[in-house]
């Protein structure tokens, strides 16, 4: 190399370095504003998914409440038509009853058949046996629907918290390929955390 062409080197090697560094600097800003983006996102799985936990578990207890409520409805009918047959079963076997007497077990009778086909279904109160099935497999149907939409919230999360921290080991290192695996990371985030509000894949869970 002739002496006259090291200034000229040099000169070449510091514009080199003018270009590369404002072009670092754009590279890291882009990513610093997609990182934070990244985890404003993360934000939104993470309250979807608690939503969505607090909504089953909801569900899950109006579901057993119901459930309960039934099964005591079922237990006092049960309990009012063995006492009907019994009444009628003693009305029956007693000759010596008076005509009063009769009328009185037979009104008695007449009474506890009223209850017991009022349990089985009252649409006035909605707390017939009938209408707290239905209700107790509508709330069935809310907790599974809430639990179907957890996992993909879970996932969500998980993508995006991978992607930020790609995404800021990129700033540092300057390195396009891993934001690329990052922007990846975080496309599955976004697909999942609408998958989990719209509930147009169900996945599995436990």
């Amino acid at each position: 190399m002739e002496a006259h062409e090291i200034p000229e080197q040099l000169h070449e090697h510091s514009q080199t370095h003018a270009h590369a560094a404002p072009s670092h600097d754009m590279f890291r800003r882009i990513t610093a504003i997609y990182v934070g983006v990244a985890a404003m996102l993360l934000a939104i799985a993470a309250l979807g998914g608690a939503e969505a936990t607090k909504e089953m578990l909801n569900a899950n207890i109006q579901a057993s409440d119901t459930y309960a409520f039934y099964q005591a409805k079922n237990i006092r009918q049960t309990l009012y038509q063995t006492s009907a047959a019994q009444l009628e079963l003693l009305a029956d076997g007693a000759a010596a009853l008076s005509e009063s007497d009769k009328t009185k077990a037979a009104a008695t009778i007449k009474r506890y058949r009223d209850i017991v086909a009022r349990y089985d279904s009252e649409p006035a109160t909605g707390e017939g046996k009938k209408e707290l099935m239905a209700k107790a497999k509508e709330w069935d149907h809310k907790r599974d629907h809430a639990a179907a939409k957890i996992p993909n919230f879970e996932y969500a999360e998980a993508a995006f918290q991978i992607a930020i921290v790609l995404g800021s080991v990129a700033i540092v290192a300057a390195s396009s390929a891993l934001l690329g695996v990052s922007g990846v990371l975080a496309g599955l985030g976004v697909l999942l955390t609408l998958n989990g509000y719209l509930l147009l894949v169900p996945l599995p869970h436990g």
